[in-house]
């Protein structure tokens, strides 16, 4: 028999799930457009320099994981990794980069050729927001506020608040010198990925998840004290707006996140419940992004939040599958071609009314059809033949318990 399972590290989706999914993004868009955003929706590949360019060449995501391809033309192609390079191409012709503030939320599968792991597959999915073209302390940590009230309004409870700076492009030539001094006397102690992260991207040790690296890592000097006062009093105003907020905070100075376009506001959502030891369900943080044949950086804040890994983490804590309720359906079972005629006409009618409606449309026995009807899960059998017909009326036929009764076809409609 032929394998139909669909490729590794990706999965179908549907019934309770899916609509599991569609609550969840029905949540997020009531939250963000509290805060005046709107959505966007971008293609789900871009050319692949919007990726390069705007994340960097040394980020992992573009060095291993992209998902990149030809088109006829010999253009370079690539299925979007992360959300905030293809939400930038899109506004540039907004005036953010002069200013003009864009408040925008999507809700879009990713793709990256990575290990697969719990809540993270290579066709992933995350929604997102981005605040684009101004920059103020007070709006990373409305982002922030705003992102913890969507987590508590998916009744997730319980989830912890890390947040870090980054400070500016200009301040890290100091800092990094202070971490390859400290960490060039242990690398006999690390893994080789670090070993290799000490020549190409020093910061990314600090992200580090094995347990040889992370004790050298917690052990490292706190490099911000070698950012500028402006970079360290815009980190303060954060902190403060939090706390003006209600927001419960750590700081965590090894908080770097996976992509170099940050700048100044760095932060990531962590849950204990349902995901092992990669226990984020999201992040993000204040970036400074380039893009194809334009020297000036786009600005913006923005975070992404896992799907699967929300749905995890909501299962593990116990909550109720919203949006998967039973919804009743309604089975019509005509016998002989005049019913079956008139339940089509019936059916469209419930059907209008948003009533979810069944119904055989071929020559099948009265078995037959009850056994359909107990097959999609019908709460109750609507059923006529030439004698319901003659006498304007349908058996309703309760599916739990086999109770029965007679009633016009509209008067049911009425009721639905």
């Amino acid at each position: 028999m032929a394998d139909f399972a669909p490729p590794p590290g990706t999965s179908d989706i549907s019934g309770a799930e899916a609509k599991t999914f569609r609550w969840l993004e029905n949540t997020a868009a009531k939250v963000f457009s509290a805060y005046n955003y709107r959505e966007l929706r971008t293609p789900i590949f871009e050319y692949t320099e919007v990726f390069t360019k705007g994340l960097g060449d040394d980020t992992e995501v573009v060095q291993k994981e992209m998902y990149t391809f030809l088109d006829r033309g010999g253009r370079s192609l690539t299925l979007r990794p992360e959300g905030t390079a293809g939400v930038m191409r899109s506004l540039m012709n907004t005036g953010v980069l002069n200013g003009v503030e864009e408040r925008v939320y999507y809700m879009w599968p990713m793709f990256r050729g990575e290990r697969p792991s719990a809540g993270r597959k290579r066709q992933f999915h995350q929604i997102g927001v981005e605040n684009v073209g101004r920059v103020a302390p007070e709006l990373d940590g409305e982002c922030i506020a705003m992102l913890m009230n969507f987590i508590e309004s998916i009744g997730i409870e319980g989830a912890s608040l890390k947040i870090n700076t980054r400070g500016l492009s200009s301040d890290r030539p100091a800092a990094a010198e202070l971490l390859r001094n400290y960490f060039a006397g242990h690398l006999d102690e690390m893994c080789p990925d670090c070993r290799e992260r000490f020549n190409r991207n020093i910061w990314r040790i600090l992200d580090c998840k094995q347990p040889a690296c992370r004790a050298i890592v917690d052990a490292s000097p706190d490099y911000t004290g070698a950012f500028s006062p402006e970079s360290r009093a815009y980190f303060d105003k954060v902190c403060q707006t939090l706390e003006d907020l209600n927001v419960p905070f750590t700081i965590d100075r090894t908080l770097v996140r996976g992509l170099d376009y940050y700048v100044h506001t760095v932060f990531e959502l962590t849950h204990s419940a349902g995901l092992g030891a990669q226990n984020a369900i999201a992040g993000g943080g204040r970036y400074e992004l380039f893009l194809p044949g334009e020297n000036r950086p786009v600005r913006g804040v923005g975070f992404a939040a896992g799907v699967e890994r929300l749905l995890l983490t909501r299962e593990a804590l116990g909550a109720k599958n919203e949006g998967g309720e039973k919804e009743k359906i309604v089975f019509l079972i005509g016998l002989g071609e005049k019913a079956r005629r008139e339940n089509m006409k019936l059916a469209e009618k419930l059907r209008r009314k948003g009533v979810i409606t069944a119904l055989e449309v071929e020559d099948k026995s009265f078995k037959s059809q009850m056994r359909s009807a107990n097959r999609v899960g019908a709460a109750e059998a609507l059923i006529r033949g030439d004698s319901e017909l003659e006498k304007g009326i349908v058996i309703v036929k309760d599916m739990s318990n086999g109770e029965q009764k007679e009633i016009h076809p509209e008067e049911y409609i009425l009721s639905c």
